[in-house]
């Protein structure tokens, strides 16, 4: 049987997916965001994750017929209408009570439900808690379409696993977990990953399962870094440089070699709270990994106090003061602003009547100032601060002469550990 796939949404996940389910199918990029779309058939990728050249190589003029190859991208819903298979990758927030937000699935399953068709496939990608597949998104498409699940239509789940800004571990170089709502399901969605992703898939007995698989996958590394986060707290106050004392653990064989810092993102700092919200609906409070998600959450109001705490030591002033914050994106060599837990510095230091500047070459001024109503800028700015917060660590700060921007006795307060301490420098 010949496919023809549609990938609903082409972010961060759903277009390196579309570009690589090109090379062997023809794929249809859908997205409502129209200013996105002319940019991609320009062949220019604003998240950087897919290169314009490989990106050109992909693109075809007109729509692809099944058992062709190449991608289209549009936001015409006669475009996507003869797909067989239908990939959902939307995003999954919360909001701002930290419950989970299935606005996006809820949307893109009305968007598909107005094209599917008898046989059809339905696979989700978003990281959710187990049985939004099932029990969230499924009911849409019936409600919408008039079909029976699994008789008319099928679904599939198969969590998507991108790292922003990684160029080693690309989607086809990384594993997939593939599951379907059947036996023979599971078996088509599980083939038709393995016939893209280098790296081989699993195929999970259950929908549920892969569901269950994806979230605990970064909620156990957001318990990992709370604990060094706190790690932190403890040793600063003991004065003991937390970074000498993970290098000196790490040297036993089957230490899990985390560091301290901020979390941030669209995963780590969100996906704990989806699977802490279903728990609590069976009537379990998840004690370890709301803790962690508190620690976590708490650690920009840190930063800010702790670089407040060495301007004071150095007799600097606060109020009034100029500090100067390096990086907003989420993590380094990146684009992405999304849940940047940078923004929690920021303010946290406006409260102390500080004025701060942010430099930033990876992040885009428009967006920063849209979604947080700040103003970040791309060119080192030339002027002296009392105090240098290291938040990212972009490439281009690792030749920065940093020291080089103190005014007399400024500070440097180094969130990521990547500067040698001494005695300007502070280590979190």
């Amino acid at each position: 049987m010949s496919h023809k796939i549609t990938v609903i949404g082409l972010g961060y996940v759903g277009l390196p997916l579309a570009r690589l389910f090109s090379t062997k199918y023809a794929v249809v990029g859908f997205d409502i965001n129209e200013k996105r779309i002319s940019e991609l058939n320009a062949g220019k990728d604003d998240t950087l994750e897919v290169s314009d050249e490989l990106l050109q190589s992909a693109l075809v003029a007109s729509n692809p017929k099944a058992g062709e190859t190449g991608l289209y991208c549009s936001n015409k819903f006669e475009d996507i209408a003869d797909s067989n298979i239908y990939v959902v990758t939307v995003p999954t927030p919360v909001d701002k009570n930290n419950r989970p937000d299935l606005t996006p699935l809820y949307k893109a399953s009305e968007t598909v439900a107005k094209v599917l068709k008898k046989g059809d496939i339905v696979i989700y990608e978003s990281t959710v808690y187990p049985g939004v597949t099932e029990e969230e998104c499924v009911p849409v498409l019936e409600k919408n379409t008039g079909m029976k699940f699994n008789v008319d239509f099928f679904a599939g789940y198969s969590p998507e696993r991108i790292n922003p800004g990684d160029k080693l571990h690309t989607v086809e170089k990384i594993l997939k977990v593939t599951a379907g709502s059947n036996p023979e399901i599971g078996k088509i969605v599980d083939d038709l990953y393995n016939s893209v992703i280098e790296a081989g898939t699993y195929l999970a007995p259950t929908i549920k399962v892969a569901e269950a698989a994806k979230v605990i996958e970064n909620s156990q590394r957001d318990i990992n870094i709370a604990f060094v986060n706190e790690l932190a707290k403890i040793f600063n106050l003991m004065n003991i440089d937390t970074h000498e004392v993970l290098k000196a653990a790490g040297t036993k064989w089957n230490f899990l070699p985390f560091k301290p810092g901020l979390v941030g993102g669209h995963c780590i700092g969100v996906d704990p709270y989806y699977l802490a919200q279903k728990a609590q609906e069976f009537g379990y409070h998840p004690e370890i990994i709301l803790a962690g998600r508190r620690m976590n959450d708490s650690m920009g109001q840190y930063v800010a106090s702790e670089t407040v705490k060495q301007m004071l030591k150095k007799d600097l002033k606060v109020n009034g003061s100029e500090v100067l914050v390096l990086g907003f994106t989420f993590k380094e060599n990146c684009p992405d602003v999304r849940n940047t837990k940078v923004v929690d510095v920021i303010r946290n230091l406006g409260d102390y009547g500080i004025n701060v500047t942010i430099f930033d070459p990876w992040a885009n001024p428009a967006e920063v100032m849209h979604e947080y109503g700040l103003t970040t800028t791309t060119k080192m700015p030339f002027k002296k601060y009392e105090a240098v917060v290291l938040a990212v660590s972009h490439k281009e700060f690792e030749d920065l002469n940093i020291k080089n921007l103190l005014s007399e006795n400024g500070i440097i307060y180094d969130v990521k550990g990547i500067l040698e301490q001494d005695d300007c420098v502070k280590r979190l």
